[in-house]
């Protein structure tokens, strides 16, 4: 669908943990009702059209739901799926039906096995790449139902002070250079802070790098800054910090990049991400304004819903 053009999304063991947890085990001749109930219900939003953007809405949530509970099941056979690629990361091409490339994944690996496995991988496949047409379906005719999944809740839309508050976990690390950072100071120095997550082998963050120095030096004109979060930098890992000074030397980057503890609140906070790039915006105070933004800003749903944050900040910061 269009919200996952372009993401790689982190399969890691705590979101394995997260969606087993939404499965019930069935048993009995209750399960089985309560399972032929939820298969005439899913196969009714397949099928039906949506009379109205409300409808679509709520159709949209379902299908969303149905794609989740599907890999909430047997996963450690979607494990093997996802570990198939670097580091565990899915790169979903711009256009690319995400049950499509799981099902060529799965083809491409089919020896890990057995036949029943593979069956059952290929079914629930299949059903994945369905659910994913008829989002697109939806987002196309519906096209807020786009910016809806790209931009998160309505707080985006939401004064600073009104929007939900949490609090940006506090660190104390370094820059790629050596040079300390304690995050109170970097947000207290700064009417906004964009705080971008990343890693040196994805090809959309780095294929943003460009973009966020280009941003870097409108924020600095306001009064703002944005740093870099390099997750494979995390506990002084020099290989890795020499990598990502590398790169981001060959795309032009020079705003500043962070690292600190993985054990340490911000570094278990980074652990918990399911997706990059994934960019937050934050306060003065510390506060984190808004939902994070999924995806590279070189996509225009994104770099727009970003500005608007950034303006948001600005605005507050203002008073």
């Amino acid at each position: 669908m269009n919200a996952k053009k372009c993401l790689v999304l982190l399969i890691a063991g705590l979101l394995t943990l997260s969606l087993a947890a939404c499965g019930a085990k069935k048993g009995g001749s209750m399960g089985s009702m309560s399972s032929m109930g939820s298969m005439s219900a899913e196969a009714s939003t397949m099928t039906n059209e949506p009379k109205n953007a409300e409808e679509a809405a709520a159709m949209h949530k379902d299908l969303m739901a149905q794609e989740k509970a599907i890999l909430s099941k047997n996963t450690e056979l979607w494990e093997k799926v996802f570990m198939e690629t670097d580091k565990g990361m899915i790169l979903i091409e711009d256009g690319k039906n995400y049950g499509e490339y799981l099902l060529d994944t799965i083809e491409s690996i089919k020896d890990q096995f057995t036949p029943e496995e593979l069956k059952l991988l290929r079914s629930e496949g299949e059903k994945i790449r369905d659910i994913e047409s008829k989002l697109t379906m939806l987002e196309e005719k519906f096209p807020s139902l786009s910016e809806t999944s790209s931009e998160g809740d309505s707080s985006t839309s939401m004064p600073a002070e009104q929007s939900k508050t949490q609090q940006f976990p506090s660190f104390a690390g370094k820059d790629l250079d050596g040079n300390q950072v304690k995050s109170d100071k970097l947000f207290s120095g700064n009417a906004v802070t964009v705080v971008n997550f990343w890693f040196t082998t994805c090809n959309p963050c780095v294929g943003e790098l460009a973009e966020l120095d280009a941003l870097n030096k409108e924020l600095a004109k306001k009064g703002g800054t944005l740093i870099g979060v390099n997750t494979s930098t995390l506990d002084v890992d020099k290989a890795e910090i020499s990598d990502a000074k590398d790169v981001l030397m060959k795309k032009g980057a020079t705003y500043q990049n962070v690292y600190f503890d993985s054990n340490s609140e911000a570094g278990k906070f980074a652990a918990n991400l399911l997706a990059y790039p994934t960019t937050y915006v934050v306060d003065r105070k510390g506060n984190i304004v808004g939902e994070p933004i999924v995806g590279a800003i070189t996509e225009k749903k994104q770099a727009e819903t970003l500005q608007k944050r950034i303006d948001q900040v600005l605005a507050a910061d203002r008073g």
